[in-house]
């Protein structure tokens, strides 16, 4: 296991209640967006702070894997305070990631035991995930979507990150199921592998961007290397 701290523990700390404005700001999105329009959240989500460091870590542990057309993926874990969740943790288990004839990318956890023990020990939640897509577009998948349902239906808050180095429009994004709209459409489908999913009949998208995610320069943060 491969343990890394940003920034080194002699300079960094984590503050304790809201951080300074000038040092927080939203995730915004530009260039072409397929999910778009106004939030379908009916009930109010807590606010999630997280490192951009942290994507830019990520995307550089995943290097390797990304020049050979396979992806790779992380568990994002975070401490809950006065009504905040900020992720302070980056998991990347030990997984499997494989690339079929059609060209469909798939990545596997394997041993998540040990990644729920790294939470359990700190106390976090698992508030999502990262993954990439190498030579993909930045969307969500419907195996990305089955995938998250499982982290969104434990805690509201929770999103999924897809960095996506070749599209040019964006290289990354954070997203969510729409809920109820999308939560009730991946509740329903007992469907695997890659499959289309019927619109949610309330009219919204079946996912869309997160409006509840900041980046937070403030934020000091650990990576477990498991693979």
């Amino acid at each position: 296991m491969v343990t890394l701290s940003f920034p080194s523990h002699s300079l960094s700390f984590v503050e304790s209640g809201t951080c300074k404005s000038s040092q927080v700001s939203r995730v915004l999105f530009s260039g072409p967006d397929e999910v778009h329009g106004e939030s379908s959240q009916p009930k109010i989500l807590r606010d999630v702070h997280i490192s951009e460091r942290l994507m830019e870590e990520f995307t550089e542990l995943a290097r390797e894997n990304t020049e050979k057309d396979l992806e790779t993926c992380g568990t994002l874990a975070a401490f809950l305070e006065r009504g905040v969740f900020y992720v302070t943790t980056l998991i990347i288990p030990k997984q499997e990631s494989t690339a079929n004839s059609n060209n469909i990318l798939q990545c596997q956890a394997m041993n998540e035991v040990d990644v729920f023990s790294i939470q359990n020990e700190r106390e976090l939640y698992p508030v999502g995930w990262i993954h990439t897509h190498p030579s993909q577009g930045c969307f969500m998948s419907s195996v990305d979507l089955h995938t998250h349902y499982s982290y969104q239906v434990m805690v509201p808050e929770a999103f999924a990150i897809v960095v996506a180095p070749t599209d040019s429009s964006r290289n990354h994004g954070i997203f969510k199921l729409t809920d109820p709209g999308g939560m009730e459409i991946l509740r329903d489908c007992s469907e695997t592998g890659f499959h289309p999913h019927k619109e949610p009949e309330d009219g919204n998208q079946i996912y869309e961007h997160c409006s509840n995610v900041y980046k937070n320069s403030n934020l000091r943060f650990e990576i477990f290397d498991l693979r």
